[in-house]
């Protein structure tokens, strides 16, 4: 058959993966018209999508994709299984070309409990859902669904023989002996104890489920007590299943429309994400850069957006929005009078509709980022850098460094590098900090210092055109010092200082030669070109220092959370089944559990999630 997609010729694969996040998510491949090729999902996006573009070892069929790609698109979810859920969904409305010829597209499987007999009984459904009773899901797969009826018939020893078989025994049978049937279908469990079975299992499959993972955490301890550990890890390999049958998804939830819009601002860059929610099931995000936004905060930006974009196109019943907004009752009223129909704007959102509005806010705030990695934008921000600066040349490389402790103990120095393209991780370089008095970040950033150029001048690497220091005329000063002992010249030396109200943008800039700071407006290109390194460099010192941190106390990472102490730990272990278990669970799971916070949730979530 004759091929007529139209050959890329732009895709810069490398430069695209170079900027891609290590979360979860879904894939959407789209060729030169604009048109989506094909969708799928990724435990790590960065490690997924680079794998398409590896010379050796492609199949015909993904060569043939390949050779189309024109542009590709993400979407950040919190855990894998809401990626392979939004990735069906897409299949299902977008029919992806490729897709097609390579995945087999069928529905949603369910468990199904029926209601209009005597003894009910627990079973597999897919399709439509025309039988009396109830449906719980959909779930991610067919085995995911067989995973949680055979766990079901292990906890609450319910049926799930055909009707047929049921009604024609005269005695139990095997599954009653190995303890996965209650027999009701000989009356050995009363009608009224199979109904509280029954309960218990509703109780579960909603998700209302804390007192059976209770109970197999007490079973488990006290097997372990008696030294039964087999059957302990009985009992921890079923709390493992629990948690990952009820894990909340938010890419599919209960049904309704709405539209989802998040706005994030940084360094004069901002960016509308609009998720599409029909049906309770997401069917994917566009992301909208608006332009002209010197001076706006994020509510300002939304402000602005939403009748631009809503005007004169259907609207949904529901929009939530990220921001709250001064104008919402006129917003209301407008885009009421415009659909014909009732619209309300939501801000303070729970439950369902908080895990949609997290998750639009998350792929918002990537978006800027993959913007601010951008090479046209860099090349300008980088030039503009050089006028502020009054250099000769446009500076090829440049580096930056911070420090990050805890009251003094563990200090780790941070050292970043961009170049003309960008952030250059594979000359990212921390430095653990000895020798030194607690709190004195003089002395911290001398050691730093002195021990990255001590190599450079070793040839082991390439001196920078700018030295970014976090700090103003005490770390500009040190610095001075460091570059005068090892004799390095020609480096221009900047203190990047935030103002007494620490807000982005108001940084005030030293200089070794001039006696005056050099204060940047807001929307200068330079400015958001000063902000994103020192960020940077500010999230690699952190990350470096909890790592040495959670060395040094114990091997568990779960020791270097602030505010989760040895008995939430415990607990925490007991209630997931392990470490592992915990580094994959999401912040709603791990906010369930007794005596965890949703702010320490965050915190746990975040110590697996680094991005």
């Amino acid at each position: 058959m004759k091929d007529h997609l139209q050959k890329n010729t732009d895709f810069d694969a490398k430069e695209f993966v170079k900027h891609l996040t290590g979360r979860p998510g879904v894939y959407q491949m789209l060729d030169c018209n604009n048109k989506v090729i094909y969708v799928g999902k990724a435990k790590n996006l960065k490690k997924r999508v680079s794998s398409y573009f590896q010379r050796s070892e492609l199949a015909p069929k993904v060569q043939a994709l390949v050779k189309h790609i024109n542009c590709i698109e993400v979407t950040v979810t919190h855990t894998e299984n809401e990626a392979l859920i939004l990735e069906n969904n897409l299949i299902k409305s977008l029919l992806p070309r490729y897709n097609i010829l390579l995945r087999d597209d069928k529905s949603y499987p369910y468990i199904y409990l029926s209601s209009h007999q005597k003894f009910p009984k627990l079973t597999s459904h897919r399709g439509a859902r025309s039988k009396k009773g109830h449906y719980f899901g959909p779930y991610p797969s067919a085995g995911a669904v067989r995973e949680s009826l055979n766990l079901l018939q292990k906890i609450f020893q319910i049926r799930q023989c055909e009707d047929s078989f049921f009604a024609n025994r005269s005695r139990p049978c095997l599954q009653y002996q190995i303890k996965r049937c209650s027999a009701p279908c000989t009356e050995l469990i009363s009608e009224e104890n199979y109904r509280q079975n029954i309960d218990h299992a509703v109780l579960f499959l909603e998700g209302k489920n804390q007192q059976v993972i209770d109970a197999l955490v007490l079973k488990m301890d006290m097997a372990s007590s008696f030294l039964d550990f087999e059957k302990a890890a009985i009992y921890r390999d079923q709390i493992i299943a629990l948690r990952k049958i009820q894990e909340k998804q938010y890419v599919s939830g209960d049904g309704g429309d709405m539209d989802v819009v998040a706005v994030d601002v940084c360094a004069g860059i901002a960016c509308v994400q609009v998720f599409y929610i029909r049906g309770g099931r997401s069917l994917g995000s566009k992301s909208f850069f608006p332009r002209n936004i010197k001076g706006s905060d994020a509510s300002s930006v939304l402000t602005a957006f939403l009748p631009q974009y809503y005007l004169g196109r259907d609207v949904p019943q529901e929009i939530i929005v990220s921001e709250r907004l001064d104008d919402a009752v006129l917003l209301e009223q407008v885009l009421t009078e415009s659909s014909g129909h009732k619209v309300v704007l939501s801000h303070n959102v729970r439950l369902e509709r908080a895990r949609w509005l997290a998750m639009a806010v998350t792929n918002a705030r990537y978006a800027v980022k993959q913007r601010l990695a951008d090479k046209t934008g860099m090349q300008q921000r980088i030039e503009t850098l050089q006028q502020v600066l009054g250099m000769d040349n446009v500076p090829q490389r440049m580096e930056c460094f911070d420090i990050s402790h805890t009251q003094g103990e563990l200090a780790v120095a941070s050292c970043v590098v961009f170049d003309r393209d960008g952030p250059l991780k594979s000359d990212y370089r921390r430095f653990n900090i000895e020798g030194i008095t607690p709190c004195d970040d003089y002395a911290a950033m001398n050691q730093a210092l002195t021990r990255r150029y001590m190599r450079l001048k070793k040839g082991e690497g390439k001196i920078p055109d700018i030295l970014f220091i976090d700090g103003g005329k005490g770390q500009v000063s040190e610095a001075e010092k460091v570059l005068e002992e090892l004799q390095i010249t020609d480096i221009v030396l900047v203190g990047v200082a935030k103002g007494p109200e620490r807000i982005a943008g108001n940084e005030s800039l030293f200089l070794s030669s001039r006696s005056k700071p050099i204060i940047l407006p807001s929307d200068s290109r330079a400015s958001h070109l000063i902000q994103q390194i020192r960020d940077e460099a500010h999230r690699f010192a952190i990350t470096g220092h909890r790592k040495r941190r959670a060395k040094a106390r114990t091997t568990s990472p779960l020791e270097a959370i602030r505010g989760l102490g040895a008995k939430r730990r415990q607990i925490l272990l007991k209630q997931f089944g392990g470490l592992q278990e915990v580094a994959r669970a999401g912040v709603e799971d791990l906010a369930n559990v007794h005596g965890i916070s949703k702010q320490l949730a965050e915190r746990i979530y975040d110590q697996f999630h680094e991005a």
